[in-house]
């Protein structure tokens, strides 16, 4: 796997740290901008938050006041049970992301002919070259440090923490030294404000013609720099990283590398795809994909969408080690993050996380299980304090710290979004569908989910009709009798869903018939007037039907439960809903989710759609990271890393014994081949390949069984071996 497709390239560095190139392994991150004569490399690490009081905050105790609340409810006086479900009202946020600091390289001007920057991302370097010098720089996974080889005559090496939106009282130190005969350059910051954490630290080791300068490092002729990163709670732990970097004195650049990759590049080439593009398309630079794209916003260009996804497998695997991808993956060039770039969990992780078991990147859940386990703990105090529950109730946003729920407010009313831990759970079912590795500890976890909505599960009417009280739709509700939303209500669909499934895996899980029984009392599914499937199971509420959001096509995408096979039709009220549903501010998390809920219901022309909403509206840096709103407003990594996934989906959709070949083609993609795709049911789709009025696969399953295929041209049913592949051909 190699060529112009799996790399991208520009003719001129960034101008500004969103265009940057990226790379990462899942810890360290690092922004490249390119400035032949004056490079800025930004150094991100995951667990850089700034401390802000909130590390040792608490669910409120609110078990005692849920029986008004939910008369309140019931009585239609939700705005009042909203400020009750608020605790104090104080709306207190996560401890943001920042960016660590800027390695620079200056040297005197010279000229710059044949200038090329690039990232390969099957290797995960970012080099940048011109006809006087070069510099490549990639963050090793194995040896959990970042690395760069400069060859471009004599400079400077240095620090800053200049970067925009930096706290007042925040300091740097910077410093040179030598120790055993080696030259150090060392980068402290100290927090505003101490809290757990009181600061973090970089250490780079210089290795070359290298001459200590002050507070900087002079260099003349080919070096090695190789950096460490820290976030001490105790105190600076410089020597350690000293002790690490003495470790690879004598480590050279290329095998470092080779070490890099040799987990690194057999992760990425696990999948590929193939959308027929021109050779000539393929070695366009990145800017004029993009000029291609948005010359012709309402048509899918398919060299840029092969690129994206190609680059979103990329980014996705670089922002996944230590912890998921956060709000903006790894990598933040300033101190003002949206949302405090965190990880949001009623939307945009799950969202992010979305390729990572069909793009088979196992790397990815395994990140987003370590998340999982050092919180699980969390979320059963918030299940106790709030409800007086046994089991899981997640937050709605963590820093990565822990998972206490603590972000509420009457308008934000996350204590009543139950279904949380249900839908961060998903991801590590999903992988035991694909993979068929054993549950082991998420099983559970699942049952525990499982216990908290048989708990708060609540007797809504005189037959004894149960449902949700509270209950949130993220993040909106039926409208007052004004058109405003409030949003604590009874019955969102997602709850019901959520408890639905999660009811089924227990009873799956336990053999316990009671699960059983507590499903079978779940209220139904509601269809309007028009024939949608209704937000909310509960009489008499308005939507708003400009929302972001659309958690109520929970049961569409992720959990499959309403297809257009099994349940056509709450697959036709769900695509009533579906393309009834506005699009508000055109966030980039609202048109990805509407895209894979449109796959999942076959229709490919509103997942062109949704697509050309982010593609055809400016939405991607030169980095190929992604954008929150159209113009690139707000630097975010849900669309760049959900990407992949829509378009899987729309290529091809497992289930247990029974495959579908292009369930939702793209009008705009007519022909094209997808490699290494795995399917819930454990089949890999080794090849699968298209044309119009035609569409051939080579699959493979991991288990014996009877295998249902179908495609618009027909279908067929297989009897398979274990690891023995089998090919499909239909033609209309």
């Amino acid at each position: 796997m190699t060529g112009p497709v799996h790399r991208i390239w520009d003719t001129a560095p960034a101008d500004d740290w969103p265009d940057a190139l990226l790379a990462g392994n899942g810890e360290y991150g690092i922004m490249v901008h390119g400035r032949p004569w004056a490079e800025r490399i930004v150094v991100n690490h995951h667990r850089f938050v700034l401390p802000n009081g909130t590390h040792d905050a608490r669910p409120p105790r609110l078990a005692a006041l849920l029986p008004r609340i939910r008369r309140l409810i019931l009585a239609d006086r939700r705005a009042e049970a909203s400020r009750l479900l608020a605790g104090d009202g104080e709306l207190r946020w996560t401890q943001s992301f920042h960016p660590g600091f800027v390695l620079t390289v200056d040297a005197d001007a010279g000229p710059v002919e044949d200038y090329r920057r690039y990232v390969d991302f099957a290797t995960g370097e970012v080099v940048v070259r011109w006809a006087g010098g070069s510099r490549r720089s990639f963050v090793s996974r194995t040896d959990r440090l970042i690395v760069t080889r400069l060859d471009m005559g004599a400079c400077r090496i240095g620090v800053t923490g200049d970067l925009p939106g930096r706290p007042a009282g925040l300091r740097y130190t910077v410093s040179a030294y030598r120790h055993d005969g080696l030259v150090f350059l060392r980068a402290r910051a100290r927090y505003p404000t101490a809290g757990t954490a009181y600061g973090f630290e970089g250490l780079t080791l210089l290795r070359g013609a290298v001459e200590i300068d002050g507070d900087g490092v002079r260099v003349d002729g080919p070096a090695l720099l190789v950096t460490v990163l820290d976030r001490p709670h105790g105190r600076w732990r410089t020597g350690g990283l000293q002790r690490r970097l003495t470790g690879h004195r004598d480590a050279r650049y290329g095998d470092l590398l080779a070490r890099h990759t040799a987990r690194h590049t057999p992760a990425y080439r696990r999948v590929e795809l193939d959308l027929a593009v021109p050779a000539a398309q393929r070695e366009l630079p990145v800017g004029e994909l993009l000029a291609r794209q948005a010359a012709a916003p309402h048509t899918l260009d398919a060299a840029l969408l092969e690129r994206l996804f190609h680059a979103g497998r990329y980014l996705l695997l670089s922002a996944s080690g230590v912890l998921p991808p956060r709000l903006t993956g790894l990598w933040l060039g300033s101190w003002d993050a949206a949302w405090a770039g965190d990880f949001t969990t009623d939307a945009n992780l799950n969202l992010q996380l979305a390729s990572a078991n069909l793009a088979a990147l196992p790397e990815v859940t395994q990140a987003h299980a370590r998340l999982v386990r050092a919180q699980v703990g969390h979320w059963r105090r918030n299940a106790h304090a709030i409800y007086g529950a046994r089991g899981l109730l997640a937050p709605s946003r963590t820093d990565g710290e822990h998972g206490h729920l603590f972000h509420l407010h009457p308008d934000w009313p996350f204590a009543a979004w139950l279904p949380g831990a249900h839908w961060l759970l998903f991801p590590l079912y999903e992988r035991h569908l694909v993979t068929g590795e054993p549950l082991g500890e998420v099983a559970g976890w699942l049952v525990e989910a499982a216990e908290f909505l048989a708990d708060v599960l609540t007797t809504t009417g005189d037959d004894g009709t149960c449902g949700f009280v509270p209950s949130y739709s993220a993040e909106t509700g039926p409208l007052d009798a004004s058109g405003t939303a409030v949003h604590v209500a009874v019955n969102a669909t997602m709850d019901i869903a959520a408890a639905r499934h999660a009811f089924t895996v227990a009873a799956a899980l336990t053999g316990d018939r009671r699960w059983t029984r507590l499903a079978a009392r779940l209220p139904p599914y509601r269809v309007d007037a028009d024939g949608a499937l209704t937000e909310w199971a509960w009489s008499g509420y308005r939507t708003d039907d400009n929302h972001r959001h659309v958690s109520h096509l929970y049961p569409v995408w992720p959990l499959d439960e309403i297809n257009p096979e099994d349940t056509p039709e709450l697959a036709t009220a769900a695509h009533r809903a579906l393309r009834r549903r506005g699009d508000e501010n055109l966030s980039a998390h609202g048109s990805l989710h509407r895209a894979l809920a449109a796959a999942r219901l076959h229709d490919g022309s509103l997942v062109e759609a949704n697509l050309l909403k982010i593609v055809g509206n400016d939405m991607f840096f030169r980095s190929l990271m992604s954008a929150h709103n159209p113009g690139r407003v707000t630097y975010n990594a849900d669309a760049a890393h959900a990407l992949p996934a829509v378009l899987i989906e729309s290529l091809v959709r497992g289930r247990p014994g029974r495959l579908r070949l292009l369930p939702a083609p793209l009008p705009g993609l007519p022909r094209g081949s997808l490699r290494g795709v795995r399917c819930p049911g454990r089949v890999t789709v080794e090849e699968l390949t298209w044309r119009p009025g035609a569409v051939r696969a080579r699959l493979v399953s991991a288990v014996p069984r009877r295998l249902r295929v179908r495609s618009p041209y027909g279908e067929t049913v297989r009897q398979v071996a274990a690891g023995v592949p089998v090919e499909v051909s239909f033609t209309g």
